[in-house]
């Protein structure tokens, strides 16, 4: 038996309590209370680690990310801090002259968003990627990765001309003579991102080790992540089996997204319901999108863009289409889980959901990701069979700076509504959606109990009624992400009989001003009974 002694700590329990130590044995916590109780309930060759009066957290639990996804993000080109067209090509440039990739390799870039562009607020398009390479093919993914900018070598080994159909759910960009000017969205993306997300089981092994080990030095100790997608899903589920045979140091519950119903129930044929699988590798609901992001305006609305009235956004999949899986999913007792950022979105999973759930209750546990543009009935509908919300506050970050100009003051006034949600006891967990957004739950915090853009900005937060305190906020983070995958009783606190997953904090984020909280670092974290990050210098 491994056992570990954690004392002078202040270790957060629930709301108005915290204890001074806890012990560790084989993997789950054993004991909570002061240091003269633990120490002598501690086997006498216990490891001790004294915490120096640090404050110690469950492991935060990110509840809808893209592991695999990250990792490719965090090696291939990175463009989230580019701040102009420009910049975008001199990153690229200065990749291909360091990397020099074997010709003809597709090379694949994230996270550029026109709205940060100082030189011209316009979307990239293809000659401006033909400018920084024609012998490779580039596929340039916007930061909410709902559309992608394509040069033509990436056009040409995709098999894409101007006379490509339009897929239903897709749009694809012309210029003003008809040819593409390299810019896809939703449903139309396949044929690219196939071109850079085949790869080899060995290959995807690699990034999400990369991702894993992001997660752990964010404090990051489970993450609910969509990586197994329909065509690529065995090769990606291989990788998996081959980081989980090798001491992972992250959880994985996996966010499965299938849009036709025969190749998931392919999947579902192989045993990968929800709740099946091991303590650090589980298969949770099925992942559908029904439309796009708010930044690029695919999100879909109930009514026109207010900066863009010729279009209410994308609608992915038509309602037949929605129930059709919702339904396969529900008969083999599995969740769902359906990406949804627009009103009309959201209401039309709501409708669906109302079909399948029965005398208020979901013992699927069905939920929407984002849930961002909402007025009040809407979000009172949640309420009505218990519907899961899975929200990213780091997102006010940006959406704060465009959501009035993309709906309008009074429904924007009504979005992202945190703080209702909690009023009205819906089950509201917390996650990045990472690499969309860095995974670094202090942020996310932030957000979440400031309502402001991580420079402060407004002053007072972003409609402050809808703040979160920040016990709420941990909690959406830690006990409410495990309710999402059946685990609460077994996650998400420091109790016994729960994992040994756990955070060491600089600071105190109960006691210090909320407006400081990014100061916060994380200097170690624990996954089941193992340090597997520690912070160099804490």
């Amino acid at each position: 038996m491994t056992a570990t002694l954690i004392r002078n700590a202040n270790i957060y329990v629930q709301r108005g309590r915290f204890e001074e130590a806890l012990l560790v044995e084989d993997g789950f916590i054993t004991a909570i209370g002061t240091n003269e109780e633990i120490a002598a309930r501690a086997p006498a060759d216990a490891e001790v680690f004294d915490a120096q009066g640090r404050t110690i957290v469950p492991g935060f639990n990110d509840s809808h990310q893209h592991l695999f996804n990250t990792g490719i993000a965090l090696t291939d080109i990175r463009l989230h801090k580019a701040t102009s067209i420009r910049e975008v090509k001199e990153i690229a440039r200065r990749y291909i002259e360091e990397r020099r990739p074997a010709p003809g390799t597709v090379l694949h870039g994230m996270g550029w968003n026109q709205d940060y562009f100082t030189d011209e607020a316009r979307l990239l398009t293809r000659a401006d990627l033909d400018d920084i390479t024609t012998e490779y093919p580039l596929i340039f993914e916007r930061a909410c990765g709902h559309m992608l900018t394509a040069n033509t070598a990436a056009l040409e080994r995709a098999g894409i001309t101007r006379d490509t159909v339009v897929p239903e759910g897709g749009s694809i960009g012309h210029d003003e003579n008809g040819e593409l000017n390299g810019i896809f969205a939703e449903n139309a993306r396949g044929p690219l991102t196939a071109l850079f997300r085949n790869r080899s089981a060995e290959d995807c092994a690699e990034l999400i080790r990369t991702g894993m080990r992001h997660a752990a030095e964010t404090g990051v100790t489970s993450v609910q992540t969509c990586d197994l997608r329909e065509g690529t899903w065995r090769t990606v589920l291989e990788a998996y089996n081959r980081v989980m045979a090798d001491n992972p140091v992250t959880r994985v519950s996996h966010q499965a997204y299938f849009s036709k119903p025969e190749e998931y129930r392919e999947f579902l044929a192989e045993g990968h319901v929800t709740k099946s699988g091991t303590p650090f590798h589980r298969f949770g609901p099925l992942k559908l999108f029904v439309d796009g992001s708010l930044g690029a305006r695919t999100a879909y609305m109930r009514e026109p863009y207010h900066d863009a009235p010729e279009t209410r956004g994308i609608s992915t999949l038509t309602p037949e289409q929605l129930d059709a899986l919702v339904g396969t999913a529900v008969e083999h007792n599995c969740g769902v889980a359906i990406h949804a950022i627009g009103d009309a979105a959201v209401e039309e999973v709501l409708d669906a959901y109302d079909r399948v759930c029965t005398d208020g209750m979901n013992p699927n546990r069905l939920g929407i990701i984002h849930v961002q543009i909402t007025d009040r009935p809407l979000v009172e509908r949640f309420t009505k069979n218990h519907i899961l919300a899975l929200v990213q506050p780091i997102f006010l970050h940006y959406d704060t700076t465009i959501v009035e100009d993309r709906v309008g003051k009074d429904l924007a006034a009504t979005s992202y509504a945190f703080g209702t949600m909690k009023k009205l006891g819906i089950h509201m967990s917390f996650g990045t959606d990472s690499p969309i957004e860095d995974m670094n739950p202090i942020d996310n915090l932030y957000c979440a109990v400031t309502r402001s853009n991580l420079k402060g900005e407004p002053a007072g937060g972003f409609h402050p009624e809808e703040c979160l305190d920040i016990y709420d906020a941990v909690d959406a983070y830690t006990t409410e992400s495990a309710y999402a995958t059946f685990e609460e009783d077994i996650k998400g606190r420091l109790l016994p009989g729960y994992y040994a997953d756990l955070v060491v904090l600089s600071e105190n984020i109960f006691e210090m001003p909320k407006t400081e909280l990014r100061r916060t670092k994380v200097d170690a974290t624990m996954v089941g009974g193992r340090f597997v990050f520690m912070r160099e210098g804490a």
